[in-house]
């Protein structure tokens, strides 16, 4: 079956970036446990569904996605001062690991320790993929319509249409 808007699809890839001139893979799904969305939703990279767009069951792929593309240049403006009062009471995280945030719109991201200084954790707010270039591998494995359901809850419910538990 054809990959079209409405349709569950499901796919295994492999996501390598490179980082200082080797390709590395930084993410891997299996046939055990493909990725698996609603199609046209808006859920994944819109330039990553344009590349499958002429994909059906069984195909292969294999496409590059510049950093515009992709989750955007990196932007050296994208980093806040957190006062240190906000970590009141705990620990301050360490240089390098992940403070999950949340904007005035209530939009939850992370943003990555980059220094502590005498009144502030420094965070970089970047995507920690911003400004890479990814090359993705894979093989389609399963298209099919969406459920009503999925349709009104705007993902998809699996592989076979069905929440596991």
């Amino acid at each position: 079956m054809k990959i079209e808007p409405q349709h569950v699809v499901s796919l295994t890839y492999n996501l390598y970036v490179d980082q200082d001139g080797t390709e590395n893979l930084v993410e891997k799904t299996t046939e055990e446990q493909p990725l698996t969305f609603l199609y046209g939703a808006g859920q994944m990279l819109p330039r990553f569904e344009e590349n499958l767009s002429t994909l059906s069951t069984g195909d292969t792929f294999d496409f590059r996605l510049p950093a515009a593309d992709a989750y955007g240049e990196y932007d050296d403006e994208a980093v806040a001062n957190l006062p240190k009062e906000m970590f009141e009471g705990q620990d301050l995280p360490e240089i390098g690991s992940l403070l999950p945030l949340q904007d005035n719109q209530g939009n939850h991201f992370q943003g990555q320790v980059v220094s502590v200084v005498e009144d502030a954790v420094i965070v970089d707010l970047n995507h920690p993929m911003a400004g890479q270039e990814l090359h993705f591998t894979g093989n389609v494995l399963n298209v099919r319509p969406a459920t009503p359901e999925e349709l009104s809850h705007g993902h998809a419910h699996g592989a076979d249409g069905h929440h596991g538990h």
